[in-house]
């Protein structure tokens, strides 16, 4: 299944280019790379056999490798992983839509899991379960130490059968929150009129989405009369998925035109998406709503939309997920695959996502102020480990240059979250015709 799939040649390429040169001093440093690799090769089998040898239990060798090739793709970036062949199969069923399970966005930070987003409509979304929880044990068990995998195969389970999550949260004592599993059956877009106008919420890219929301503006176009004064797209906790459907559902908001560019490690990799002609929402106003858990796909579509001058982006700095991982089977998928960052994303105005996120046209928090951003519980693709610097962050490391502060709108005191207020900002902005006057100032 293709997070995104760009042409990779699974070569060895450096031996080619040890054949193909004339250059004897090129051939002399590539034999003696290869002489390295082969010693670290024999090292490793080395302890490889100490281990299996001299441990004080007994260990399984397959676990053992499978371990070490995960450690090898993971000291690279925290989204390079092995993928085992039953994960393999996992994989393939996620993106489909339907799998089972407790339906969180998890990642690992030193050692512990910790909850990207919960998803709309499942166990941990209906538990409480929050942005920023970390999770530490399972039915009593720590799982502390575990390999990201191995903690979600801990959760997954048989459909109906009970789990009790141990949750940490700053501030707070642990909680056990229990919850039922399920089969996992995304509606990853939803929709509603609210006050005269039309809310389009889409939760994750999966191959549903474009259909799902195609469906979606037809009845709302049927619930307001046949016309649809203006759009508010709820992107917050998208986690994102599939690159082709991001490209879709941003062709409902342009006219064709570059959508997003991928860029690896050679300028030959780069290749360009556009959108299709005509635009399903020609015309319509629309207001975009990412957050700290806007990830991946969704900060394509938003950026694509704000570098477009198509729509007004609200809410607060997006995840910053901005690479992009070719899915590589092994073996027909029969040694499982590699999951591995092979480019970066950029918006059409050659904006790098990764690390920096989309900064909205309008910062406006959900909650009050705590003094920490109060998104998502403050994670960010920039604060994962072996998190990959973008151009940007890099210059301005070397530079020494601050990162200029974003100047954040709160909801007034007392002011009930549950009321969303990021929302109700959104409706406001439709209904007092700042939308042009703002959109305006946005693109200058």
């Amino acid at each position: 299944m293709k997070y995104i799939l760009p042409t990779i040649g699974v070569v060895a390429a450096s031996a080619l280019f040890a054949f193909s040169t004339t250059n004897q001093n090129a051939i002399a440093v590539e034999k003696s790379s290869h002489e390295q690799t082969f010693e670290q090769l024999d090292l490793f089998a080395d302890v490889l056999a100490r281990v299996r040898n001299d441990y004080v239990v007994p260990v399984d060798n397959g676990e053992l490798i499978d371990d070490a090739i995960n450690g090898m793709l993971q000291a690279l970036d925290p989204h390079s992983s092995y993928v085992s062949p039953d994960r393999f199969e996992d994989l393939q069923v996620s993106t489909s839509g339907e799998y089972g399970g407790l339906g969180m966005e998890v990642t690992m930070e030193d050692g512990v899991v910790k909850v990207v987003a919960p998803i709309d409509e499942t166990p941990a979304k209906k538990a409480g379960i929050k942005s920023g929880d970390y999770l530490t044990a399972i039915d009593g068990e720590s799982i502390l130490g575990l390999s990201l995998n191995e903690a979600v195969d801990n959760m997954r389970g048989k459909p109906g059968e009970p789990i009790t999550v141990t949750v940490v949260r700053k501030g707070e004592d642990p909680l056990d929150i229990t919850m039922t599993r399920e089969i996992i059956k995304r509606i990853v877009v939803r929709h509603r009129v609210e006050d005269g106008f039309g809310y389009l919420r889409i939760s994750q890219f999966n191959e549903k989405t474009m259909d799902s929301l195609e469906a979606s503006v037809k009845a709302l176009k049927k619930e307001l009369g046949g016309r649809i004064p203006g759009v508010i797209l709820d992107l917050r906790g998208n986690p994102g998925g599939l690159l082709d459907q991001s490209i879709k559902v941003s062709s409902a908001f342009l006219d064709g035109g570059e959508v997003v560019s991928t860029r690896g490690r050679h300028t030959a990799d780069t290749e360009r998406y556009n959108a299709q002609r005509g635009e399903l929402l020609k015309g319509i106003p629309v207001v975009v709503l990412i957050d700290g858990a806007s990830a991946s796909a969704s900060e394509i579509v938003a950026g694509a939309i704000q570098d477009r001058g198509r729509g007004l982006l609200i809410g607060m700095t997006s995840f910053g997920k901005g690479s992009v991982q070719s899915v590589i089977p092994l073996r027909n998928g029969r040694d499982g695959a590699l999951r591995l960052t092979t480019a970066r994303y950029y918006t059409p105005s050659g904006r790098s996502i990764q690390g920096t996120g989309i900064t909205p046209d309008i910062a406006i928090s959900y909650a009050l102020d705590d003094g920490e951003g109060n998104e998502n519980g403050g994670i960010r693709e920039s604060d994962l480990p072996n998190s990959i610097l973008n151009e940007k962050e890099k210059l301005e490391a070397e530079n020494g240059d601050a990162e200029e502060e974003l100047s954040v709108e709160y909801p007034p005191e007392g002011f009930d979250v549950e009321d969303d207020f990021q929302l109700q900002r959104a409706l406001e902005i439709l209904k007092t015709g700042s939308y042009t006057q703002l959109l305006a100032s946005a693109k200058g």
